[in-house]
């Protein structure tokens, strides 16, 4: 187990990956919390549905909307979240966000225990291996990180909230 990391982590540091409209940049890993927690941020586009509805297994999430404003679904409640609005995530309940405005967003991303911020960096590769998604990876990628992708339910948040994936 590492060493807590010491000192401060500036608002433009942090490695930085893409997923298409959602980006991903790297505050802390479980490597500088002892594996308690990790912190992502997630710049947003316009219009951009961060992921599909998806359940994890293993992590809360916690978000905190830094600017802009957020639209969330969590289980069946769908509602807006401003900036300096926390949004809880728990493990075992269905959930996404999108950018609901017409300016970039970003969230700020607690997720306890640490570990799945690697998923990221893993999916990126992925992405930025071809022109076309590959779905089988990406479910595969998911599973091991114990996360349930409800890919029928994307269609109808598309097409509810005027997003897209």
């Amino acid at each position: 187990m590492s060493a807590p990391r010491n000192g401060p982590i500036h608002p433009d540091s942090g490695e930085t990956v893409s997923l298409g409209g959602l980006g991903v940049v790297f505050k802390l890993s479980g490597a500088d919390t002892g594996g308690a927690f990790s912190i992502v941020e997630h710049p947003l586009r316009p219009g951009a549905l961060a992921a599909p509805p998806h359940t994890h297994s293993r992590e809360d999430e916690i978000s905190l909307v830094l600017d802009g404003e957020i639209g969330v679904l969590v289980g069946d409640a769908v509602f807006t979240a401003t900036k300096g609005a926390y949004v809880v995530k728990p493990r075992g309940v269905p959930h996404t966000f999108w950018n609901a405005g017409a300016d970039p967003a970003r969230v700020q991303e607690i997720i306890t225990p640490a570990g799945f911020e690697a998923y990221f960096r893993d999916v990126a590769a992925v992405l930025a291996a071809s022109q076309e998604p590959d779905i089988p990876r990406l479910i595969a990628i998911a599973t091991r990180y114990g996360v349930t992708m409800h890919m029928e339910r994307v269609p109808a948040v598309m097409q509810e909230h005027g997003v897209r994936l």
